[in-house]
């Protein structure tokens, strides 16, 4: 009703609502009319919107431009609308969630669902919930050509056309233009030979150099290993000068100077062993809505174990990282952010 009768009501609620919020079907077609009408910069008011749902062929199923009438004269103004707005859209997550716990409660007592899968499967559709991200299944492609646009100017305006998290390294980030949201990056190679050297150094670079938030999850070293290595790469000192304290003046000075860099660089650091992808989904989503995370750095992939937390070995091995860099990539394009491991 108060969209009907203040123009300019629409643009304060747009983003709170949408048809699927209102619980009766007419009003979810009336709100249609009226969110369509204002997407094309046309005039509403009682009788646009009765000729708008005519054309829809919708009139009479609404109940005429009685009805229209009838719920616009119990609107003196649209001062409270978005207080009403935000009554819509809690009673709209309150469905939702009632909806959510049925389905988990049915699937519960079916003795024939995995636990650990209906476990992620439940907190993937709440963490949705509690984002507010209940997107529609498909999406028609102008506004994806806009937000291609939009990165496209901003990496025009950009030094060397990065779109993504820059690594710090200027051949790869010329050609990978930074590392992307969604994606799954694998750093290869025989052991000892600097993955993980190369991967603190990326560490280094993102987080101290540029301030961007990340995760790192350390299945090999505890954290202090994980920080002494890092601490050896921003200072440049010799790990095992590090390890054993055996520092010259210099050296220390460049260590006191240096090690300010690190502090209060946002890096977070997990160290839990035998981390599964299960637990590790569920700490990276708090990670990205808690602290802002923007890179997820997982060292090493072979280490984890399934969702029910066995390892593998032998003849699964390769099955068990086909399985875990795939589960992995999900949750990489889930969370919006790169997954470096």
């Amino acid at each position: 009703g108060a969209l009907m009768v203040d123009s300019d009501a629409f643009s304060m609620v747009s983003e709170m609502l949408k048809p699927s919020t209102f619980y009766e079907p007419r009003h979810q077609k009336i709100y249609h009319a009226i969110q369509t009408m204002n997407m094309e910069e046309r005039p509403v008011d009682i009788m646009t919107v009765t000729d708008e749902l005519t054309k829809m062929g919708a009139i009479e199923k609404i109940g005429g431009a009685g009805y229209l009438m009838e719920i616009s004269s119990q609107v003196a103004s649209a001062a409270h609308i978005e207080y009403h707005a935000r009554i819509l859209a809690q009673k709209y997550l309150q469905r939702q969630l009632i909806h959510y716990a049925g389905d988990i409660e049915t699937q519960a007592y079916d003795e024939g669902v995995d636990v650990d899968e209906l476990m992620q499967h439940a907190e993937g559709e709440l963490f949705q919930l509690s984002q507010g991200n209940m997107k529609q299944d498909y999406t028609q492609i102008d506004p994806v050509i806009k937000d291609a646009v939009d990165i496209l100017q901003r990496a025009a305006q950009n030094k060397g056309g990065l779109t993504g998290i820059p690594t710090g390294y200027q051949q790869m980030d010329d050609m990978t233009s930074g590392w992307q949201p969604s994606d799954l990056v694998i750093i290869a190679g025989r052991p000892a030979m600097g993955k993980t050297s190369f991967a603190l150094s990326i560490a280094k670079n993102v987080a101290v150099d540029h301030g961007v938030p990340i995760g790192f999850f350390s299945l090999e070293m505890n954290n202090v290993q994980l920080v002494n290595r890092l601490i050896s790469n921003v200072c440049e000192i010799s790990g095992k000068k590090i390890l054993n304290g055996q520092l010259d003046p210099s050296e220390w000075e460049r260590l006191d100077k240096k090690i300010r860099s690190l502090t209060g660089a946002p890096i977070y650091i997990d160290d839990t062993p035998g981390l599964s992808v299960f637990e590790l989904r569920t700490k990276a989503r708090r990670l990205v809505r808690e602290k802002g995370v923007k890179l997820l750095m997982i060292d090493y992939l072979q280490l984890m174990t399934s969702a029910g937390g066995k390892g593998y070995s032998g003849e699964n091995r390769q099955q068990a990282v086909s399985d875990i860099s795939r589960m992995l990539k999900i949750m990489a394009k889930e969370l919006q952010v790169p997954v470096l491991c």
